[in-house]
C-alpha cells in the first residue's frame, strides 16, 4: 500500500509518467419488447425481461497528473489481450516516455508471462523493459486510480441496456473523447503518513521484548 502511495507523491514527469490500469466485463443485452418512451412527467419504461448477447471486456489506463485516458472493448479478458493492450500503451500511447511508471492490480493475467506468451522473447523484454510496475495489494483495488475512472464509465455509460459489442465500442469511446476533452486531474491526497493513522489496524503491532 505505502509502495503505491509513494508513487502518487511523484511530481510530474512527462519521461516517467504514472499510469494507472484496470480492466472491467460488460454484460451485452437487448430489449424483448420495445421501451414505452417517455412522456411529460413520466420516465421511458422498459420490460425486466432481457436477451444476454455474451460479454465484452473493457480495459482502460488513465494518468491521474494529466487526465488522459484510453480505453479499449475485447472479446475476452485473455493474457494475450491484456498483452496487446499493455504494447499500445507503450508504442502508441506513451512513445517516447523513458519509462512507464504503471499502477495496476496483481490480476493473473497482469503479469510479464502475458506479453511472453503473446509476442517474441526479444519483443516481450523490450516492452518489459519500459515498464515499472507496482501492484496494489490485495483487497487494496481503492488504491488503483483507474477504478475511480471505471466508477465514472459505469454510472454514465454503462448503467444501460447495450445490445451488442460495436455499440459498447460507440459508448465507451465517446465517453473517452468527452472525459479527454475535461482533462479532468486526479487530485489523490491520501499519503503513507494518512494511512499510518487511519488504517493502523492494518499494520503489525511490535511487541516490546523488554
Amino acid at each position: 500500500m505505502e509502495d503505491v502511495l509513494d508513487v502518487y507523491k511523484r511530481p510530474y514527469n512527462p519521461e516517467y509518467p504514472v499510469v494507472c490500469m484496470d480492466e472491467t466485463s460488460k454484460q451485452l443485452t437487448d430489449e424483448v419488447r420495445a421501451s414505452i418512451t417517455a412522456k411529460p412527467g413520466k420516465s421511458e419504461r422498459q420490460d425486466t425481461e432481457y436477451i444476454r448477447n455474451g460479454v465484452c471486456n473493457i480495459f482502460l489506463h488513465c494518468e491521474p497528473l494529466t487526465g488522459k485516458r484510453h480505453t479499449s472493448v475485447t472479446d475476452h479478458r485473455k493474457k494475450s489481450d491484456w498483452a496487446v493492450f499493455i504494447k499500445g500503451l507503450v508504442d502508441e500511447q506513451y512513445p517516447t516516455a523513458k519509462k512507464i511508471v504503471l499502477v495496476m492490480d496483481n490480476l493473473n493475467t497482469h503479469n510479464g508471462s502475458s506479453l511472453y506468451e503473446a509476442f517474441a522473447p526479444e519483443e516481450a523484454k523490450r516492452i518489459l523493459d519500459k515498464l515499472e510496475i507496482h501492484y496494489t495489494p490485495k483487497h487494496g483495488s481503492w488504491l488503483n486510480v483507474a477504478e475511480i475512472e471505471f466508477s465514472h464509465l459505469s454510472r454514465q455509460c454503462l448503467d444501460c441496456r447495450i445490445p451488442s459489442q460495436a455499440r459498447l465500442i460507440k459508448e465507451v469511446s465517446a465517453w473517452t473523447e468527452r472525459r479527454n476533452k475535461e482533462s479532468i486531474a486526479t487530485n489523490w491526497q491520501f499519503t503513507a503518513e494518512d494511512a499510518r493513522i487511519k488504517l493502523k489496524r492494518l499494520y503489525p503491532t511490535i511487541k516490546s521484548t523488554c
